[in-house]
């Protein structure tokens, strides 16, 4: 395992040797966020954009869009990590995206055990990494 520390890459191969990449950053100086992951144009499917609005997460103002999940915004910004296990606390990050795993839970506007993959963003809503299982 290897982590650049200028843009906070970790590099690893898992148990199958295909080699994989992981991105987390809480460095809010690399240029990742943005539009970069969402689909623009699309062959068959037309996309209609709802209003942009802002909200946060963890200290950091992340742009979204109305009709988006929180997770689909967190990883349209470039967060790849949503969550950490309880026990072991590894990264988990966006799984199921139909409200299934526990793998996207937050703490959304003090509410803990939110699972964000089926939570609509709202602007000025105030996301959090849950630490722990949380309370309620």
């Amino acid at each position: 395992m290897a982590i650049d520390e200028k843009s906070h890459i970790l590099f690893t191969k898992p148990l199958h040797q295909t080699p994989m990449i992981y991105y987390h950053s809480t460095n809010t100086d690399i240029n990742l966020k943005g539009d970069y992951m969402r689909i623009s144009a699309h062959p068959i499917l037309d996309f209609e954009r709802g209003t942009q609005v802002s909200f946060t997460f963890d200290g950091v103002q992340v742009s979204a869009y109305t009709g988006e999940t929180i997770a689909a915004a967190l990883y349209a910004a470039g967060y790849r990590t949503l969550a950490n296990s309880p026990v072991r606390h590894r990264p988990r990050g966006f799984f199921c995206a139909i409200g299934n795993c526990s793998s996207c839970m937050m703490v959304v506007n003090g509410n803990a055990n939110v699972k964000t993959c089926i939570e609509l963003v709202q602007d000025g809503m105030i996301v959090e990494t849950q630490r722990g299982k949380g309370t309620l």
